[in-house]
């Protein structure tokens, strides 16, 4: 097993603040250039996942709770949605973000950055509902399984 391998679990704790750094870089970046909250996303949750292959999925839960998750989905896409609807009580169109600042410009750049923010709570918080739902699928199978054995020899 990939827990049992000590380079691998060192390496892996060592990667994951740079994986994570990379993630926010992305997310912030993503105004200027290519990127976004989608990439970042996905990014921040790959490092959750890399974790949780090599230390186990349980050991992923208690580092970001499965209720946890499961509150992030719909709070990213209230984010988006509210942004836009915000935007419709402040006498623009649905996602127009010019209302946001002192003049356009200013008001698109915080619109873009706080939908970007929802896609990423959003996106990160389905690919770790996803992981958690099968890599704790395989772990169960694992466990009950008596051929898999305990890791004692027997």
């Amino acid at each position: 097993m990939m827990r049992d391998t000590i380079i691998l679990r060192v390496v892996v704790k060592l990667l994951l603040p740079v994986i994570l750094l990379f993630a926010l870089y992305v997310q912030f970046h993503g105004d200027y250039g290519p990127g976004g909250g989608f990439q970042a996303g996905v990014a921040a949750a790959a490092a959750i996942i890399l974790y949780g292959m090599v230390f186990g999925v349980m050991a992923a839960r208690k580092v970001v709770p499965q209720r946890v998750v499961h509150t992030l989905i719909p709070l990213g896409v209230l984010i988006f949605a509210g942004t836009g609807v915000a935007g419709l009580l402040l006498g623009a169109n649905y996602l127009d973000y010019s209302p946001f600042g002192s003049h356009a410009e200013a008001g698109q750049h915080l619109g873009i950055l706080i939908v970007e923010i929802g896609v990423f709570v959003t996106v990160s918080s389905t690919m770790l509902a996803i992981f958690y739902a099968f890599g704790g699928r395989a772990e169960d199978a694992l466990a009950g399984d008596p051929l898999a054995g305990d890791g004692d020899g027997e």
